[in-house]
């Protein structure tokens, strides 16, 4: 079966594998190519999937959705970091996720301060029709 992993802002994986196992809300699940077809959610964990020559590799996912039609395994998710080793792909997940933690953060924290600001503003324009 074919598997693509999908971020906004490109493909992390297209490839044809041999078996796919990954986490929805309600536990693991494992699919191979005669899988049915179907639709769930992804919580942040590791897809794990089999190569045709019998090699597992890694993508850490943040949520997303994996939907399964014919042959055909499609993974949207907010962001995906592929690895051949777990403990190296943990040590990229934790620095590469951190780092979006905290830029969405900033970017929260900014957005706050322009809706401070303009309440204000408000306010004032209130005021002074008085």
């Amino acid at each position: 079966m074919r598997l693509r992993v999908i971020t906004p802002s490109g493909t992390c994986v297209d490839r044809s594998v041999r078996r796919i196992r990954a986490e929805a809300p309600d536990g693991h699940f494992g699919m191979l190519p005669h899988h049915i077809d179907f639709v769930t959610q992804l919580v942040p964990g590791v897809l794990v999937y089999e190569t045709p020559d019998g090699v597992e590799r890694y993508v850490a996912v943040n949520s997303g959705t994996l939907v399964k039609c014919a042959q055909e395994v499609t993974v949207a998710v907010r962001g995906a970091l592929t690895g051949d080793h777990l403990a190296e792909l943990r040590t990229r997940v934790d620095t590469e996720f951190r780092r979006q933690d905290e830029a969405e953060r900033e970017a929260r924290s900014a957005l706050a301060r322009i809706e401070a600001s303009m309440m204000r503003r408000f306010r004032d324009l209130e005021l002074a029709g008085r």
